[in-house]
């Protein structure tokens, strides 16, 4: 079994920043971070195969960037320019087997943390 602890959840005006980081007891390959608004359906994020190859929800690219720390089992998500529409509870999410590329949509995580807010005022 893998835990995944979230953490660096906030409340930030528009246009900050926050760093969110995730961290995996247990071996992992391809980790993910997911977002759920309030009252709305969960959405993928951004994501990291075994490769370093990333993928991103359109409307995060450029703002958003998703990466592994030296720890491989830590995974971070820097969030530029944040937007009232970032407001939701972010998930981090984990797959025992490793994707080798991406596919349409999002793949299927086996393991997810608890998740952690983060808000955006206007």
């Amino acid at each position: 079994q893998v835990h995944l602890v979230e953490s660096g959840g906030g409340s930030v005006q528009a246009g900050g920043s926050l760093r969110l980081s995730c961290a995996a007891s247990g071996s992992t390959c391809t980790m993910g971070w997911f977002r759920r608004p309030l009252g709305k359906e969960r959405e993928g994020v951004a994501a990291i195969d075994l490769n370093g190859s990333l993928k991103y929800e359109d409307s995060v690219k450029g703002r958003f960037t998703i990466s592994k720390g030296d720890a491989k089992n830590t995974l971070y998500l820097h969030m530029n320019g944040l937007q009232p529409e970032d407001t939701a509870m972010y998930y981090c999410a984990a797959r025992r087997a490793c994707l080798l590329g991406w596919g349409p949509g999002w793949p299927d995580f086996d393991y997810w943390g608890q998740g952690t807010q983060v808000t955006v005022s206007s």
